[in-house]
């Protein structure tokens, strides 16, 4: 059977494996994806759909995906361990690994709380010019913490304010290591966004937002721009991770889904094959 377009299609009917467009209510788009073999291969052990909840697990641990702006190439997270306005738990560390697809967005603002004001390296830092002492806490995060501390959870602890410390180290690469103990700090709180009421810390977006990067250019693939185009899924397969479009069904193209409606039908009786070509 003859097609018009020139286009060479490839069906596969080895698995009848959908990839999901959502994981429960959260929408699910390249890079990341459902299952095995949808989505980017690089996102595969970081980014699942676990227990209808979008996760992403790094270094230290696995932490629920609160939403994804796919538009920015941000995912936001919360750390069951982070201080808010209403908790006040000992936090874990947070680390990213070193060859990680994400880094910590200049977005971020980290107040890490209960620091030790006569041992804590962030009041001992060293300029190295001139030998002076250079605290590595921000000086203009000062009415952050002073909002922050007003809030009950922490309020109870019975903390100085000059405890806080508004930290972005950036001097520790992209994958920073925030080592509460090695900074001798109790715990940490993680603002995203002030959520337009800068001086109320009860409506604070309280979390961690993650840049991801599809490659060291970051550009969106083409080939997978097409396959969402078409109601499609990306997806990869095989032992070299080619890539792959997903259509209703679980039927696998090399393109897209728009011819892949018209063969359903066709694809139930055949599905006995492990293959062909239609051209």
């Amino acid at each position: 059977m003859k097609f018009r377009s020139p286009i060479t299609l490839l069906f596969s009917f080895a698995s009848f494996q959908a990839c999901k467009r959502s994981c429960e209510d959260q929408l699910v788009r390249y890079p990341f994806g459902s299952g095995p073999e949808c989505g980017d291969p690089r996102f595969q052990t970081s980014v699942t759909c676990d227990q209808e909840k979008l996760t992403l697990t790094i270094h230290t641990g696995t932490y629920n995906i609160e939403t994804v702006d796919y538009d920015n190439h941000v995912v936001y997270i919360l750390d069951p361990s982070m201080t808010t306005c209403t908790t006040f738990p000992p936090s874990k560390v947070i680390v990213l690994d070193w060859d990680s697809p994400f880094t910590f967005t200049e977005g971020n603002f980290f107040a890490l709380l209960g620091c030790s004001i006569t041992s804590s390296p962030l009041y001992k830092s060293r300029n190295g010019d001139n030998g002076t002492v250079v605290p590595l806490c921000d000086n203009e995060g000062a009415p952050l913490c002073s909002l922050l501390y007003s809030c009950p959870a922490i309020s109870n602890q019975n903390l100085p304010i000059s405890s806080c410390c508004v930290y972005t180290p950036v001097d520790l690469g992209p994958a920073f290591d925030m080592d509460l103990q090695k900074l001798q700090c109790v715990s940490y709180a993680a603002v995203y966004s002030f959520n337009g009421q800068d001086l109320k810390p009860e409506s604070w977006k309280y979390g961690v937002a993650l840049k991801y990067k599809f490659s060291v250019k970051n550009d969106f693939p083409s080939a997978c721009n097409i396959c969402e185009r078409s109601n499609g899924v990306c997806g990869y397969t095989g032992a070299y991770n080619l890539f792959i479009c997903n259509c209703a069904g679980g039927v696998n193209t090399t393109t897209d889904c728009y011819f892949s409606a018209s063969w359903n039908n066709c694809v139930k009786l055949l599905s006995w094959k492990p293959g062909f070509f239609i051209t």
